[in-house]
């Protein structure tokens, strides 16, 4: 008896513990008069963050109580994912129910489809064009409020299914966006918010390198500085690289390599049929070497700075502020970190993490307040100094704001990172949409086919490669042109049969059978360049 009284004691205070011992406001913190829903990628120092600093931002603009709920499916591809299916349904809710309707193929595939145009008059719309019109002119939600982080790609994707609305914002601030304004259109070729005022930026990110200086040392490397680096075999099995099938963000960091690629034949004066086939083609030459010097494929981008600063891996290509964090968390007293981190030279625009409201917000007007203040007071939350006036509370978050006035040089005091100027960098680099943007999912696919399906094979040649490379000083010529024969997948390719493979509403089945039939000539490919450089051929 007194044994298990011990046990229901010790269970009690298991469970009752961490209720009765809570630091008092933290009950506060749970309730609000309002409930303001947010869904988003961003980690959980930025979620406390915010949501602190808007808590008090609320209360002293309205006298009203705000608590932010946070919905974190994953990353930004799961949150899409998410939020198109509760779209789905809650629109065949209201297909069937308020207007009563037969909910079929059409309705469904129609509704959220963005090629889909309705015409010029109901009465001569098609099934799936009356489906796609009442989705629009309805006020279905996914009861949520907010959608808070990514990038702009899949903001640009969800305005055009019409998942996103108009927030005001952007209108009620014609001194701040429009050409010649703060906020520009674009710049460098990427996009910093929408014409119709669905989304727009709130932080600056581009894409580069964190690296462990331990690491390094013991590899005998430099600091890697541009995506070049990456393919010395020194580094062969210590890179850490997310899965760009998985990951949005690892795709576009592969596509900023293949930009830079393309832009380097552009400045040798090549015309544009050149610049696209030939760059393309050294993209993938030197993926293939990243990926062969690959330790592992992750499904999540924001894994790479932790491995790295765990000592798994040397270096790794990931966001910036993933980086920058990472090695936030790890300084020494003395200001300086085991864990380095740089953009890509001369291998990076600067994109935008957005915010934008979503159609049928449960709470519209409360979503507006939350984007006015991500975008005035909030600014400085992103790029401030733990612990400074205005800025983050406990996290430093080293990430970079969207207003240009807050790289003045009256806040280079306060800024994390002060010798970071996005809106001067930006402009050393051109982004070139058309080139790679419409074949975004192909260059993941690409990159699953020719590295990660057959890695086992990559390594092996590589390996092989690397050995002939060490016992006679250069890579045996016919082995190294067999490794890197990649016309299976060259931009003639992409731009036809892979992007069709791989576009919205193609069949599955169509895609498993091109993988299929691509994998197995890459594993072939390098099988036979493992035996030539085996060979020393």
């Amino acid at each position: 008896m007194g044994k298990n009284l011990a046990l229901l004691i010790a269970l009690l205070a298991v469970v009752l513990g961490p209720i009765l011992m809570r630091p008092r406001g933290d009950e506060a913190m749970l309730q609000g008069q309002d409930t303001l829903s947010v869904i988003t990628p961003h980690n959980e120092a930025i979620r406390s963050e915010f949501s602190e600093a808007f808590r008090e931002w609320y209360r002293a603009k309205t006298g009203r109580t705000v608590v932010v709920e946070w919905f974190t499916p994953g990353g930004t591809s799961e949150s899409t994912l998410y939020l198109n299916s509760a779209y789905s349904a809650a629109f065949e809710a209201h297909w069937k129910g308020k207007l009563g309707r037969k909910w079929d193929n059409d309705a469904k595939e129609g509704s959220l489809d963005p090629r889909t145009v309705p015409s010029d008059s109901p009465a001569a719309d098609t099934p799936r064009q009356a489906a796609r019109r009442a989705f629009l002119a309805s006020d279905v939600g996914a009861k949520i409020d907010v959608f808070f982080g990514g990038g702009s790609y899949d903001f640009i994707k969800m305005a055009s299914v019409g998942l996103l609305v108009d927030c005001g914002y952007i209108t009620a601030h014609p001194e701040i966006f429009g050409p010649g304004k703060p906020i520009p259109p674009t710049l460098s070729g990427e996009p910093y918010y929408d014409d119709k005022g669905r989304w727009l930026g709130t932080t600056l990110g581009a894409f580069g390198i964190a690296c462990n200086r331990d690491q390094l040392a013991r590899l005998g490397l430099p600091e890697p500085r541009q995506w070049d680096d990456l393919a010395d075999p020194r580094y062969f099995r210590s890179l850490a690289i997310a899965n760009p099938v998985q990951s949005g963000s690892a795709n576009k960091a592969l596509e900023m390599l293949a930009q830079q690629q393309m832009n380097l034949v552009a400045a040798e004066g090549a015309d544009e049929a050149r610049i696209t086939a030939e760059g393309w083609t050294r993209a993938m030459r030197l993926l293939q070497r990243i990926g062969a010097n690959a330790r592992y494929f992750t499904d999540s981008s924001s894994k790479i700075a932790l491995d790295v600063e765990a000592g798994e891996a040397a270096a790794g290509m990931t966001i910036d502020f993933y980086g920058r964090f990472q090695s936030e968390t790890v300084r020494r007293a003395d200001g300086t970190s085991r864990i380095g981190y740089t953009d890509a030279q001369g291998g990076t625009s600067y994109g935008t993490d957005p915010i934008a409201l979503l159609r049928g917000a449960p709470h519209a007007e409360l979503g507006k307040k939350f984007i006015e203040f991500v975008m005035t007071d909030g600014q400085k939350i992103w790029g401030w100094k733990a612990g400074l006036p205005g800025g983050p509370r406990q996290h430093s978050l080293r990430r970079l704001p969207m207003l240009p006035e807050l790289y003045g040089p009256e806040f280079r005091a306060m800024r994390s990172d002060p010798d970071v100027l996005p809106y001067e960098a930006a402009k050393h680099f051109t982004y070139v949409g058309k080139r790679t943007a419409p074949y975004f999912n192909a260059i993941a696919f690409v990159v699953r086919v020719m590295c990660i399906d057959t890695h086992r094979e990559l390594t092996a040649a590589w390996s092989a490669l690397c050995e002939a490379q060490r016992r006679t000083g250069k890579f045996p010529a016919e082995a190294l042109a067999a490794f890197g024969d990649v016309s299976a997948v060259d931009y003639a390719a992409v731009t036809t049969r892979i992007r069709d493979a791989v576009a919205s509403g193609a069949p599955k089945i169509a895609q498993v059978r091109l993988a299929k039939e691509l994998a197995d000539h890459f594993r072939a490919t390098y099988r036979r360049a493992e035996e030539l450089a085996r060979a020393g051929r």
